[in-house]
């Protein structure tokens, strides 16, 4: 069945000779118009987010290539850590020594975004690099696990400025950000065929409320699923 409607044109006329009289100004119209879409169960469509762009694949392996002959082994670190993880680089400042879990290859993440707690998988071939880093910091009586000399923790500034000059010397002419890697990392893992049921509880995602079946999943389960294809990552 076809509706037909009046034109808005003519629909504004029609209305602006009840509401003339009354002269109304901007914010009593807004407040008007708030009401009428509320009392027509009229719901406004938002715009779906988008994701900053990604780098390609190729454009990683020479930021990467950059960074590893660059010999400075804590940035590799960091670098290794959001490419492997996807954790936010609000999050990767605050780790603590105590938050890496080299039994079960997991960092837990205090408090991140929403003020939620949890862990996320690193693979296991990068438990001896990632070692060895943190015996160095544990050795300086450190807290986090990315301090500077002066016992202070990186911060999200300095971390943009490290990524922006190993962008350059990649011949990138836009840099490469954190959360670039962050959202390469989950693109690629859904390239694998991991269903996002098995991403989420590590991702640091709301849960859609369509998707029960997120409240149902463990970290164990994620984390098998990212054993099986982390092996295939690029770097």
């Amino acid at each position: 069945m076809t509706i037909e409607r009046t034109p808005p044109k003519k629909k504004a006329r029609q209305l602006a000779k009840y509401l003339r009289h009354e002269r109304p100004d901007y914010v009593y119209l807004k407040k008007l118009f708030d009401y009428l879409r509320n009392e027509l169960e009229v719901s406004v469509p938002r715009k779906s987010p988008q994701l900053p762009p990604v780098p390609k694949e190729e454009e990683i392996q020479r930021f990467y290539d950059v960074v590893w002959k660059s010999k400075r082994f804590q940035d590799l670190v960091i670098i290794k850590i959001f490419l492997y993880t996807g954790v936010r680089v609000s999050e990767l400042v605050n780790i603590r020594l105590n938050d890496v879990d080299f039994e079960a290859c997991q960092i837990r993440i205090n408090l991140g975004k929403g003020n939620k707690d949890r862990v996320v998988p690193f693979p296991p071939s990068f438990k001896e690099v990632l070692a060895l880093h943190h015996q160095a910091m544990c050795e300086k009586k450190a807290v986090c696990l990315f301090e500077s000399s002066w016992k202070r923790k990186y911060s999200v500034r300095g971390i943009r400025k490290m990524m922006r000059r190993y962008a350059d010397a990649a011949g990138r002419n836009k840099p490469i950000s954190p959360h670039q890697l962050r959202h390469f990392f989950f693109l690629w893992i859904k390239k694998q065929g991991i269903d996002d049921a098995l991403i989420q509880p590590y991702s640091g995602h709301a849960s859609r409320q369509s998707l029960e079946i997120y409240s149902r999943l463990t970290i164990a389960e994620a984390q098998e699923e990212y054993n099986n294809v982390i092996g295939r990552f690029p770097v």
